[in-house]
């Protein structure tokens, strides 16, 4: 089986954050096919491995995103989703594909030191994060991990383009959710209600206040169920919180306790606020990020890239290993990640299978 049948086998038959049963399957039998060992983590993740020569203890670790988003496809292609509204629309399909063509060429040689491991993980698109789940799993302990390798599909870059960041490279993320009780009531009676609206829209004002050149927050959702002359007994909101500073994040979390807080003793008011502690910042190892720049001279085009406030839960084996999270063009005509025409040139699977065989090798 080539990667572009593997991907566009995943790509027909796309399942969302950890119900990836029938992926799972199909990895196990491909891997199976080429003598590749591996197992079940994460529930609906695989673990392959590959033994090498010399110090099994040394490991490289390579890693790969399965899960899909729901999203209605309207691609067009041959190998569109079947799966009526969940698309691979982020680029997971091409990532297994990459990972999948790495493993048969370092399979067939096994001319490397140490051991391969490679985790077709699940659930990236939402909270907790499969990565969670797989280190919890503590999958590689007793090995020397020198390095975890990661890639995403880039279509701000074309074909024959690899993007790298050193350092911090992708922000922490949380998910903020607001309840905000009071005694509704006629709109006309003021005096004999809470108002959990004006309560609400000063929290949002104050929350959205902090933004700074350090943090990003948003409300995305306000959903007050009145009417023209009706102020609910709650109104709900959510929201998102982006960092590159662990103390700024944390102290964010306390800061919007006491925003609640205060506002409730104006409106008298009574809120909760639930924050869902989401992926840490992914951080690049410098020596790694210098690595791929490397091993890319007369392979690709590198781009040098800006941090930015997107999200990956690879933000989790950051903080554990020594770790690469470098972004992979797949040509500016592929169109918006996260929409439901998002088409990657799958010429750019040769070059991704490639440069993860090349990094793997290199590092020392």
């Amino acid at each position: 089986m080539t990667p572009i049948e593997f991907r566009r086998y995943i790509h027909r038959h796309p399942e969302l954050s950890f119900e990836e049963y029938q992926t799972a399957q199909f990895i196990e039998t491909a891997l199976a096919a080429e003598g590749i060992s591996c197992r079940r983590v994460a529930g609906t993740g695989v673990l392959a491995t590959i033994e090498g020569r010399g110090e099994k203890k040394r490991a490289v670790v390579l890693r790969a995103d399965i899960d899909a988003l729901p999203i209605t496809e309207a691609t067009g292609l041959d190998y569109s989703s079947e799966n009526e509204g969940v698309m691979h629309a982020c680029g997971h399909d091409v990532h297994a594909a990459i990972l999948f063509g790495a493993l048969q060429k370092l399979n067939a040689s096994r001319d490397f030191e140490g051991t391969i491991f490679a985790i077709f993980q699940p659930g990236e698109e939402c909270n907790p994060g499969g990565a969670s789940k797989v280190l919890a799993e503590k999958p590689f302990e007793g090995y020397d991990v020198v390095a975890v390798i990661g890639c995403h599909t880039d279509s701000t870059l074309e074909v024959g383009q690899i993007g790298v960041c050193n350092g911090a490279f992708m922000a922490s993320n949380d998910e903020l959710r607001f309840y905000v009780r009071g005694r509704g009531g006629h709109g006309a009676m003021r005096d004999k209600l809470n108002d959990t609206v004006s309560a609400a829209a000063t929290i949002v004002t104050k929350a959205t206040g902090l933004n700074s050149d350090t943090l990003v927050l948003s409300i995305g959702k306000v959903v007050a169920d009145g009417a023209t002359n009706i102020i609910p007994d709650l109104v709900y909101m959510e929201g998102t919180m982006r960092t590159f500073d662990k103390d700024v994040r944390e102290s964010t979390w306390k800061t919007l306790q006491d925003i609640a807080s205060k506002v409730d003793s104006i409106y008298g008011t009574t809120t909760d606020v639930d924050i869902n502690h989401g992926y840490p910042t992914v951080v690049n190892n410098i020596r790694l990020a210098d690595l791929a720049r490397s091993v890319a001279t007369g392979v690709c085009q590198v781009v040098e890239l800006e941090k930015r406030y997107t999200a990956e839960d690879f933000g989790f084996y950051t903080e554990q290993y020594p770790s690469l999270f470098y972004r992979l063009g797949v040509g500016t005509n592929a169109g918006r990640s996260h929409s439901s025409t998002f088409a990657p040139d799958e010429r750019a699977i040769e070059l991704g299978v490639e440069m993860m065989i090349k990094i793997a090798l290199t590092i020392k």
